[in-house]
């Protein structure tokens, strides 16, 4: 991995794989998105690629699309096939084969969808699926059932059912909207679905799960900030694995959002030969921070179909935080978490701090290994209560 990977600067990777003249036209998010790099004779026009890469291009189209943009494209190394980024957006051979643990559904989503579009399996919050379209899709995407377009299911969002469910249930207080990506829609669109969400009384806040500003910062213009500044509070979840993602575009694009008073999080997805180190999470969240976005969630890679190339055991993910905690801020360190397989929700995972506890105290060790006894609330006695009631209330002569 060059060192440059690791570095808290910042750097533009344009013109990169494309023309200096075509540099008139790059901050334009829809030429970005007209430029996609989506089939094998453009990828072999501009990376020498492997058999393994070029055989799941061809499955891909089955499956799940490929469309990756410049902006991310130029990312890429030519050469190298192991290459963090290249790993997360080229399809692989093993795309093709399903491990016996794997699902179409591994977050049980289709099972909590009372509307079509919208998941409810925690109490006061939903998920609401807008889209099933990316700007760039993941190859260990968790909805890669329905998004792109070309597999078998297929996304049908039901809108008025779905605003008249929310509308009915009161205990919802906290919309997620995702898909697909929300900010691929227009700012009008995007303006509309935010005002009729907004005019649902117990809904106190909303947030958006999206790659935009990764996959295309040139689509966080000033108008988009200056409308999502009217619906607060609104938070943004983006998501970026690996500190090369962070470029300058990025951080500018970032600096937008937060400038607009949106708090940002991040949700990493932990994957084998991308981000399973405790070097790369590190110089990743940190460069997080210089971006005003706060590492949110780490996530076990889901059970999707044909994910087990870029899975990584449990005990990497549990090493990858221990080597974090105590060793870099707080604020850099998210929770690891595991969606439990057919809808049980997110599943906090951590070191094992806690040696013993038994009735009276708890023995723990610190990140550097070290014991303590911390001794639980002793009640006080009633005889001193008694004393200082008295001593209040009656104090003694002279």
């Amino acid at each position: 991995m060059p060192s440059s990977d690791l570095s808290p600067t910042f750097i533009s990777h344009a013109p990169g794989y494309w023309q200096p003249d075509e540099m008139d036209h790059w901050s334009d998010h829809k030429w970005q998105l007209r430029n996609r790099v989506d089939s094998l004779i453009d990828l072999e026009s501009r990376l020498n690629l492997t058999d393994i890469e070029r055989a799941g291009v061809l499955l891909a189209g089955t499956k799940l699309a490929m469309s990756i943009t410049p902006h991310y494209f130029n990312l890429i190394d030519r050469d190298d096939p192991d290459c963090p980024i290249r790993r997360q957006v080229i399809p692989r051979i093993e795309e093709g084969w399903n491990a016996p643990e794997e699902l179409a559904d591994p977050c049980g989503e289709d099972s909590h969808m009372p509307v079509p579009g919208l998941v409810h399996r925690y109490p006061d919050r939903v998920l609401f699926l807008v889209t099933d379209r990316c700007a760039s899709y993941c190859r260990y995407c968790t909805r890669s059932r329905v998004v792109s377009g070309v597999g078998e299911q297929h996304l049908e969002t039901q809108w008025e059912p779905a605003f008249r469910y929310l509308e009915k249930h009161t205990e919802i207080r906290d919309v997620l909207l995702s898909g697909g990506d929300p900010l691929l829609f227009s700012d009008d669109r995007l303006d509309k679905v935010l005002t009729r969400l907004r005019s649902i009384p117990h809904i106190q806040f909303v947030r958006i799960g999206s790659r935009i500003p990764i996959f295309l910062p040139q689509r966080i213009t000033p108008e988009l900030c200056a409308m999502l500044k009217k619906h607060h509070p609104l938070f943004i979840s983006i998501h970026t694995n690996h500190p090369r993602e962070l470029t300058s575009e990025v951080r500018d694009a970032l600096g937008r959002l937060a400038d607009a008073g949106i708090p940002l999080g991040n949700q990493s997805v932990l994957l084998r030969g991308v981000n399973d180190s405790v070097e790369v999470q590190k110089a990743l969240v940190h460069k997080l921070l210089m971006c005003r976005v706060r590492p949110y969630y780490l996530y076990q890679c889901d059970l999707i179909n044909g994910s087990s190339h870029l899975r990584t055991s449990v005990a990497e993910g549990v090493a990858v935080i221990e080597g974090l905690r105590g060793h870099t801020t707080g604020y850099a360190i998210p929770q690891f978490v595991i969606d439990g397989p057919g809808g049980g929700g997110k599943i906090p995972i951590n070191p094992n701090y806690l040696i013993e506890s038994v009735p009276g105290r708890v023995t723990l060790r610190n990140f550097e290994g070290n014991v303590f006894e911390y001794p639980d609330p002793t009640p006080m006695p009633a005889a001193e209560l008694e004393r200082l009631h008295q001593q209040a209330f009656c104090p003694s002569e002279g």
